[in-house]
């Protein structure tokens, strides 16, 4: 256990957590957080940070916030996962070879920055890729998410990641980074990245609401393929429909929200959580969310 994972004392065992990001009004984070503070009699207060268009000053000030009011830490989500990094104190070794955090925890005044995006996808993928050595995975966003899921990929061993991003020089930077650790490529394309893969990761908002685009054309989508989405809002998006229609395995944003939950809170707190009361807390907000679609 790291030092900035050190156990509460039993007089501490309230505490206050929250998410930095914008729109983040559908988070299922307050919920898993608080339903696992309570199933281990502790207490825990989740507070939505919702702000738009913040720049460097704004989030540092924010941060400052974090660091003077009590809290154990925050979690940090799109669009600010890349612009926190230089804003902290310190980092952990994933989070500085990832350039991204989703983590920050409060220990003795200093502002510690961790990537459980990482570990909670590596968690999450274990069921899809059988054969690691064997595997080609495209990457579709080289953003936050995607440099999370990049490195998990490749902890995991994969044989070759494809990365494509409109954006083709993060992709080239990313790719960079796994030079000596594996076969990693930008791609030209979606259809380049997909060629011959096995399976494919969106790590980009692409499909999340109130978006209802896919990342990737459902002529690229068959049976021989697995295929993850780390959107979670909606919890079936646009491209995981399609995939299973075409006969993919499929995985859901839901077992990465829960990882990477639980990574956060035994950061914020010592204290490690259920992952199944993690996931009761998620799939009941998921079912009242939907039954609210469903009554409109």
């Amino acid at each position: 256990m790291s030092p900035a994972a050190r156990p509460l004392a039993p007089a501490d065992r309230r505490f206050l957590t929250g998410l930095i990001g914008a729109p983040i009004a559908h988070s299922a984070s307050p919920a898993m957080h608080e339903r696992a503070a309570e199933a281990l009699g502790a207490h825990c207060h989740y507070q939505l940070i919702e702000v738009a268009g913040a720049g460097s000053e704004e989030l540092r000030r924010l941060l400052d916030g974090v660091r003077r009011l009590g809290f154990a830490g925050v979690n940090v989500t799109f669009p600010y996962k890349e612009a926190v990094v230089s804003l902290l104190d310190e980092l952990s070794p994933g989070a500085r070879a990832i350039g991204a955090v989703n983590t920050v925890v409060v220990r003795d005044g200093r502002l510690i920055g961790y990537n459980t995006d990482t570990t909670g996808f590596a968690r999450a993928i274990a069921e899809l890729i059988r054969d690691p050595a064997q595997s080609r995975v495209a990457v579709i966003g080289a953003g936050g998410v995607g440099k999370a899921i990049a490195f998990a990929l490749v902890q995991t061993g994969v044989g070759e990641i494809r990365i494509f991003d409109t954006d083709r020089a993060k992709a080239d930077q990313l790719a960079a980074q796994f030079k000596s650790q594996g076969e990693a490529r930008a791609a030209d394309s979606v259809e380049d990245a997909m060629s011959g893969a096995t399976g494919v990761v969106n790590g980009s908002p692409i499909g999340m609401l109130p978006n209802r685009g896919t990342p990737i054309p459902d002529t690229l989508l068959h049976k021989d393929l697995w295929v993850a989405d780390a959107v979670y809002t909606p919890l079936w998006t646009p491209l995981l429909n399609a995939a299973k229609a075409g006969g993919a395995e499929v995985m859901t944003g839901r077992e990465l929200a829960i990882y990477q939950a639980a990574d956060a809170f035994e950061l914020f707190t010592g204290l490690k959580p259920s992952t199944v009361e993690m996931g009761n807390a998620f799939d009941a907000v998921m079912a009242k969310r939907y039954a609210k679609v469903n009554a409109a």
